[in-house]
């Protein structure tokens, strides 16, 4: 008894305390509890996705009439953007644009599959199932199919943890505020996304100066400034602008693009180092 109580003390004693890293125990106890979540996990998640595509018969054909009305339109816009490319770069190497500035937008989206989610309503998170043997280190942006989810938190040998943007508060001085933008019109718009409104189910994008430059229905993406998320990452659509708390600037509600819910598969966004 007394040997097992000094062994926990000093185990305390390890574990409390901010720290910028886990300790070598912490990784190999996340690895191996992530890697059973993962074997219970995905049969679960694939007899749920079962069930759940025999209900989804009944649009099949009518998704497949969207989808080809979309081919169209991606053979169209695929012209019209390769030409705004050729010209793009064109026109950097004209400027003399350094090698790191010609790529500094140049994203990698390796997929990672989801191992398990935390439904904690003060912190919510999920493991995914690549982690510092693939590259992945803290603060990285993670985007499902339909738009930001949120950042890594916590990495291990081979999972890491996702701090969702559902426990952004802007009373957390631990929470990343977003610098975004509305898409189509990037110089003209600014904001940041601080808070998310659980009751509402709503982002909301502060310190709008000119409420006339957003409207409702307004795609809002992240405009990169302060480096901490890349740009272009899509939050939202705005549902709705008023007055802000102070009278001076306006806020708008952004409901959300993602679903955060039922993920199976992610992205981790990894963006090009910055030499020093």
């Amino acid at each position: 008894m007394l040997i097992g109580l000094i062994l926990f003390i000093s185990v305390m004693g390890i574990t409390l305390g901010p720290r910028s890293n886990l300790t070598w125990p912490e990784k190999f106890v996340k690895d191996t509890v992530g890697f059973v979540q993962y074997v219970f996990y995905k049969p679960a998640s694939y007899v749920a996705g079962l069930f759940e595509d025999i209900s989804n018969l009944h649009s099949i054909q009518e998704e497949n009439e969207q989808l080809k009305i979309s081919l169209a339109h991606y053979a169209r816009d695929k012209a019209v953007y390769n030409w705004i490319e050729q010209e793009n770069i064109r026109l950097k190497e004209k400027l003399n644009f350094t090698e790191a500035q010609k790529t500094q937008n140049d994203y990698k989206w390796p997929i990672a599959q989801v191992v398990s989610i935390s439904n904690d309503p003060i912190n919510p998170t999920i493991v995914v199932n690549i982690g510092l043997r693939e590259g992945v280190k803290e603060g990285m942006a993670v985007h499902s199919g339909e738009g930001l989810v949120g950042v890594i938190s916590h990495v291990s040998n081979f999972t890491s943890t996702v701090k969702l943007l559902t426990s952004m508060d802007a009373r957390d001085p631990n929470s990343n505020a977003i610098a975004v933008t509305s898409q189509g019109k990037e110089n003209e718009v600014f904001g940041m996304i601080e808070t998310y409104d659980a009751n509402k189910n709503v982002f909301l994008m502060t310190k709008i100066e000119d409420p006339k430059s957003v409207s409702i229905g307004d795609t809002i993406v992240s405009s990169g400034i302060g480096g901490v998320f890349p740009r272009a990452m899509v939050i939202g659509k705005v549902t709705d602008i008023e007055v802000g708390e102070y009278g001076l600037t306006y806020t708008a509600s952004v409901e959300p693009a993602a679903s955060f819910m039922d993920w199976k598969e992610l992205f981790v966004v990894f963006t090009p180092e910055v030499e020093e």
